[in-house]
């Protein structure tokens, strides 16, 4: 497996399977980013990897610029950040924004937390499920304004739907999503009416005996 992933914007890739057949290149504006490919837990279908925390700065600081031009036009107050590789992109966002703080969801209970604001929450990467996903109730109040979700993937949709559940019951009502990929096409049925906006879109990928193809 390649190291160099999410490591720089390169200017010489092709966009799509690369011929190593371990790497995918998406286009961000006039560049292009290289992600690894990821075999799915059924054999036959991978994924184009995006793991936030191990970026360099300079992929989360252009992912970030596109991401925020893309929420700007809805005028948001608030940052909601998804945990936990949602945060990096989500604060960097609400600073381009010249907010002076964010709102964290966490997947940890603290003891002065509150069961009713919380739902359960699972994703592609952590398909079992068994975590919960918080809203700090001292947080609640902040989020009495015009507020929009960040987060790292959409794929299947299952977190954000979790999210928007939870905001659900704390009285929230999101202006719009922003996320760094778009996965395949699975999370568009979990997200209602809410936007949602991509620095970059990724299919899921098939395998067959030659390599990885689109479906």
């Amino acid at each position: 497996m390649r190291l160099d992933v999410w490591q720089r914007l390169h200017d010489t890739l092709t966009p799509g399977v690369q011929p190593d057949q371990e790497s995918f290149a998406v286009a961000l504006g006039d560049r292009q980013l290289l992600l690894p490919i990821r075999t799915l837990p059924d054999g036959e279908r991978g994924v184009a990897s995006l793991i936030l925390n191990q970026a360099s700065f300079a992929v989360l600081d252009a992912l970030a610029d596109v991401v925020t031009e893309q929420l700007r036009p809805y005028d948001p107050e608030v940052i909601v950040a998804v945990p936990t590789l949602g945060l990096p992109l989500a604060e960097a966002v609400a600073r381009r924004l010249g907010h002076d703080r964010l709102v964290p969801l966490g997947n940890s209970r603290k003891f002065w937390y509150d069961d009713d604001l919380s739902v359960p929450m699972s994703s592609i990467t952590t398909p079992g499920g068994g975590k919960r996903l918080y809203l700090d109730p001292r947080m609640r109040p902040l989020l009495d304004a015009r507020v929009a979700v960040v987060d790292d993937v959409l794929s299947t949709g299952s977190s954000m739907a979790a999210v928007l559940a939870l905001l659900e019951t704390a009285g929230v009502d999101p202006l719009a999503i922003g996320a760094a990929m778009l996965q395949g096409e699975g999370w568009t049925g979990r997200v209602g009416a809410v936007p949602v906006h991509g620095a970059f879109r990724t299919p899921i990928l098939a395998k067959a005996p030659d390599g990885w193809h689109l479906p």
